[in-house]
């Protein structure tokens, strides 16, 4: 019987208010906080809440006795600012969870961002920016890593060892194994000594995106009959690795999912030799072998790679645009600017410009403000055309000795049609 590793990712973005052209140079308000609100507090009610709860009361159940209930998060920092200003009840519910001595929080970028493929400098602020909030809300210092959507290569994994990090969390790809179990703790090509934390994604996915579809073969999902699958296995460990989101709003409470977890434990706990363990502590385990993971893999789409993100011309346009701001916009040293920028970089914002077909379309749809991706493009790209524009002001109020190329001259043509503007916009 292998060990029990639940880990739980938990984000939300900063959503952008609908931005025209007619806006730039008039309204620097780029975020809706009546959105982000509404959003946030539906999903508290009907996650955050009730599954901190349900952990709670698990943890408690089995805390004095020979097995402990064990979890892990990984909270984004746009997250936690959320709760802060819009759900003060779901921060003070996860820092009880804290303070069970049951619960690690494991380390990310700050803004969910895709910063390493772009700024390696920027990755690691965000990084060092998520680890002071850990260490400020929840008194905890995290030893442990998962990139933005499990976003990771043998580079990445060789950066984050030189960090100090003792593991790092990835997908455990089938085209990655091939013949080999995502069950066992790896260490990547590159590392001398960081271990890698392979997500089991069918029995993850089976509560992630299956558990409520009365299509599938094996539905109802029992805790029983999942406990069944997890005594199946004999090798030393299963990594359950899910969007906490899954608890209430991916999957509703009428389906039975809160029931599902507070059974679940008991179900697994029958047999004797189950034990629920943390990412640090399999941290601790030697590996069996090492794997070369080259290209880069994610745990998004059937396809597991970056191309929810960068797999057309307007994500890649609008990537680099951003990034190339980058230098210039922190010798301006405005908090302001910089914060702004920094919320542009979640990854979210280039999700919802994704063009491809996936068979998991329709999640990807349900959590899309925009009615096309090019929508979706023009609204980021005007914004970041008003970004600039706070910058060339900033340059000149200060009497900054700054160039800013000719690609950055902000187009800020309000006679034409925005639309225009898709395939032309050039900052």
């Amino acid at each position: 019987m292998p060990n029990i590793c639940f880990y739980f990712q938990i984000h939300q973005p900063y959503r952008m208010k609908k931005y025209s052209v007619f806006n730039i140079g008039h309204n620097s308000d780029y975020f809706d906080d009546a959105k982000n609100k509404e959003v946030m507090q539906k999903v508290a009610m009907k996650c955050y809440m009730p599954m901190n709860q349900t952990m709670l009361d698990l943890i408690n159940t089995y805390k004095n006795t020979d097995r402990q209930f064990k979890i892990a998060y990984s909270i984004t920092g746009v997250a936690l600012e959320q709760f802060e200003k819009y759900a003060p009840e779901v921060l003070e519910s996860f820092k009880k969870l804290a303070a069970t001595g049951c619960v690690e929080f494991l380390s990310e970028t700050y803004y969910h961002s895709l910063s390493y493929l772009y700024s390696k400098e920027e990755f690691k602020a965000q990084i060092d920016l998520h680890r002071k909030k850990i260490k400020e809300l929840f008194n905890q210092e995290p030893t442990v890593f998962r990139n933005t959507e499990l976003i990771f290569n043998n580079e990445i994994a060789n950066f984050i060892e030189q960090l100090g990090y003792k593991a790092m969390l990835a997908e455990g790809a089938d085209h990655i194994l091939q013949w080999r179990s995502p069950n066992y703790v790896y260490r990547a090509k590159t590392t001398k000594t960081m271990r890698l934390l392979l997500k089991n994604y069918k029995l993850s996915d089976d509560i992630a995106f299956r558990f409520g579809q009365k299509s599938w073969e094996s539905y109802p999902l029992t805790s029983e009959k999942y406990a069944h699958w997890i005594n199946q296995h004999a090798e030393h460990s299963i990594n359950l690795f899910m969007d906490y989101e899954t608890f209430g709003e991916h999957q509703w409470e009428d389906t039975g999912i809160f029931n599902f977890m507070r059974h679940l434990p008991h179900e697994l706990f029958k047999n004797s030799h189950t034990k629920f363990i943390w990412p640090s502590e399999l941290a601790k385990v030697e590996p069996v072998a090492e794997l070369d993971i080259h290209s880069y893999l994610s745990w998004a789409d059937i396809e597991r790679d970056l191309s929810a993100w960068v797999g057309n011309n307007m994500q890649n346009s609008a990537l680099s645009e951003l990034y190339a701001l980058e230098k210039v916009l922190k010798e301006l040293n405005n908090k302001s600017l910089l914060e702004d920028w920094r919320k542009l970089t979640t990854s979210d914002h280039f999700y919802y410009m994704c063009t491809k077909y996936f068979n998991d379309g329709d999640v990807h749809k349900y959590f899309n403000p925009y009615d096309t991706p090019y929508e979706s493009y023009i609204n980021f790209m005007n914004i970041l055309n008003d970004l600039i524009l706070r910058m060339k002001n900033l340059v000149q109020e200060k009497s900054i000795v700054i160039e800013l190329k000719d690609k950055y001259t902000v187009k800020h043509r309000i006679t034409e049609n925005p639309a225009k503007l898709v395939n032309e916009i050039k900052i």
